[in-house]
């Protein structure tokens, strides 16, 4: 017993050195800490939207239908007097929901389908590939537009037309990696011992390869919430009058030559975003494996 509770200490102790390292890595490198601020300033303002805001999103002013920005309104009105500011505090809640949900929910079933598939070999990895090959045939952002049409409008649907977008390419990136480790000596021992299937690839291998695919996770975000945008721009995603980021912009393209605000704001917060998060993806990769960074 005291044996297996100091291997169990050692492997926490391992953990959170590896933590550790891994968060002074990305510290020292200022793009990366940038990134993170301004990602984490964005989320905050979402969380705490509802104190920050200064108007309902739903109160209209019809004294200052399409009113510039000023003072009393810093991003301007919409046609409905509604305050601008106020919606992309709250539209936050839906664009950064999106993108991170379909995002974790493509990680989660790419590292579960890709290591079981990885790991079989033979029929069920040429099955499985024949059937990512046909998913990336069709473009990630087309077949998202085929769900969304499909199954209609609204955030569930569009969570799960983002995650069935990406989630050949992340079977596959994780497969690739599962074939790399499949033959390393660890394996061959856990092997040796009679160790299930389950617990040679997800107590084994997962926490070997996990570490990538976090990364390649973490760099998805930003492309996911513009996928997201996108489809609210053309009417499949988030529908108005709840106010996401890309339904911002299909509701003000009409009148981008007379009241461009009506676009340019919700379409910074998209592109500062994104920004970020490719920052701070950036500086992930190089701290989890610093080989890369040349």
């Amino acid at each position: 017993m005291t044996e297996a509770k100091t291997n169990m200490t050692r492997k926490k102790s391992r953990k959170q050195s590896m933590f550790l390292a891994v968060l002074k890595r990305i510290l020292k490198n200022p793009v990366s800490c940038i990134g993170l601020i301004i990602l984490l300033i964005l989320i905050l303002s979402a969380v705490f939207a509802p104190l920050l805001a200064p108007y309902s999103i739903t109160e209209m002013d019809y004294d200052s239908i399409y009113a510039l920005p000023s003072l009393k309104h810093p991003f301007g009105c919409d046609k409905l007097g509604r305050d601008l500011f106020s919606r992309c505090l709250y539209g936050g809640r839906y664009s950064l929901s999106l993108g991170f949900i379909a995002a974790i929910c493509g990680f989660t079933f790419g590292q579960v389908f890709g290591i079981m598939v990885g790991y079989a070999g033979g029929k069920v990895d040429n099955i499985a590939m024949r059937i990512c090959d046909v998913l990336q045939a069709i473009p990630g952002n087309l077949l998202a537009i085929l769900i969304s049409t499909t199954l209609g409008s609204g955030f569930g649907n569009t969570i799960l037309a983002m995650t069935v977008g990406g989630l050949a390419g992340s079977v596959r990136s994780t497969r690739a990696m599962c074939l790399k480790e499949r033959e390393m000596e660890y394996l061959q021992a856990a092997k040796s011992i009679n160790c299930s299937r389950a617990t040679i690839m997800y107590k084994h291998m997962l926490p070997n390869i996990v570490a990538p695919a976090i990364v390649g996770t973490t760099m998805s975000i930003g492309g996911t919430i513009m996928g997201a945008a996108g489809l609210a721009y053309i009417g499949l995603g988030i529908q108005p009058p709840l106010p996401e980021w890309g339904a911002m912009l299909s509701a003000g393209r009409e009148q981008i030559l007379y009241y461009p605000h009506l676009m340019i704001f919700p379409g910074l917060c998209i592109a500062v975003t994104v920004l970020a998060i490719n920052l701070f993806g950036d500086g992930l990769r190089d701290a989890i494996d610093p080989k890369l960074k040349d």
